[in-house]
């Protein structure tokens, strides 16, 4: 089939364009410059010059496809002002893409998280995501896609956990690594115990296809190869790699994300494998990070 894509040029993204076409699908991908619209067409996509701040190019790309695939929001995560922005652009996006697709019946599959559940249990399939706290707007904009299965459109939301990962970068151990580099610490909130799941990004595209070609109006998927990583194991691998201490830090050296950085969410997979034949084949996140360069 041919599908739109947003955000096809990203680290899950990508992967999503590769494995799209390495299956027989044709791909339009949303490109907001000039260079994301370079590496769509190298990556064997028709570019679409626009973004999702452009309710017209999407409602036009939508109209032009059998199927779509959502994956983009905004890189500011600076402030809770700029997080919420983010959100607000999203939800517009999702809105004008969704309204396209009424009662056409063609697949929708939109980008969620992995919820975080009572502590010390581990999330499935049948959880809510949460539609309160400070990631409550993308549960909000993700429940309405989902309530789109009763106007005549096949969504479905596949859940990304923390760390989507790929030759070492990507995902919240990404940015663990990154403020790494820059404040010298190899840091985590609290005692560390709590634990992050998380998913090579070439399994995760897997999925994505396997959604849009399968997935039954109005499910939630989960992405999720390793259901919980320690927190404080993760640090230390990057820690180890880049030569530098490992310590606890306040949740607040995060920003906006701290909350989530200091929770407890390991989740399942259970479900998605047994009904959509998926299963992980790439290194888990603890190997992959193996591959940071000092």
């Amino acid at each position: 089939m041919r599908v739109f894509v947003t955000g096809g040029t990203g680290l899950v993204g990508s992967a999503v364009v590769a494995e799209l076409i390495g299956n027989g699908h044709t791909v339009l991908a949303l490109a907001r410059s000039d260079a994301s619209a370079r590496a769509a067409e190298a990556a064997g996509a028709e570019p679409l010059r626009g973004t999702l701040a452009d309710p017209d190019v999407l409602r036009a790309g939508a109209a032009r496809v059998d199927g779509l695939i959502h994956l983009a929001f905004g890189n500011d995560f600076s402030s809770p002002e700029a997080f919420a922005a983010n959100v607000a652009e999203e939800t517009a996006a999702l809105t004008a893409l969704g309204e396209e697709l009424v009662g056409s019946d063609r697949p929708f599959v939109t980008v969620s998280g992995t919820p975080w559940v009572t502590k010390g249990r581990t999330s499935t399939e049948a959880d809510p995501v949460p539609t309160d706290g400070p990631v409550g707007g993308r549960g909000r904009a993700v429940t309405a896609v989902l309530g789109l299965a009763s106007r005549g459109v096949r969504s479905s939301s596949v859940r990304l956990p923390r760390t989507v990962h790929n030759e070492g970068a990507g995902g919240f151990a990404g940015l663990l690594t990154d403020i790494a580099r820059r404040t010298g610490v190899s840091g985590y909130a609290g005692d560390g115990e709590q634990r992050w799941p998380a998913v090579h990004a070439l399994d995760a595209a897997v999925l994505f296809r396997l959604a849009l070609e399968k997935a039954e109006a109005g499910t939630a998927w989960h992405a999720v190869a390793d259901e919980g990583d320690k927190v404080r194991d993760i640090a230390e691998v990057i820690g180890r790699r880049l030569g530098l201490p490992v310590e606890s830090v306040p949740p607040d050296t995060y920003g906006p994300l701290g909350p989530i950085f200091a929770a407890d969410q390991p989740s399942s997979s259970t479900h998605t494998r047994q009904t959509l034949g998926w299963e992980p084949k790439h290194p888990s996140l603890l190997e992959d990070l193996e591959n940071i360069q000092p």
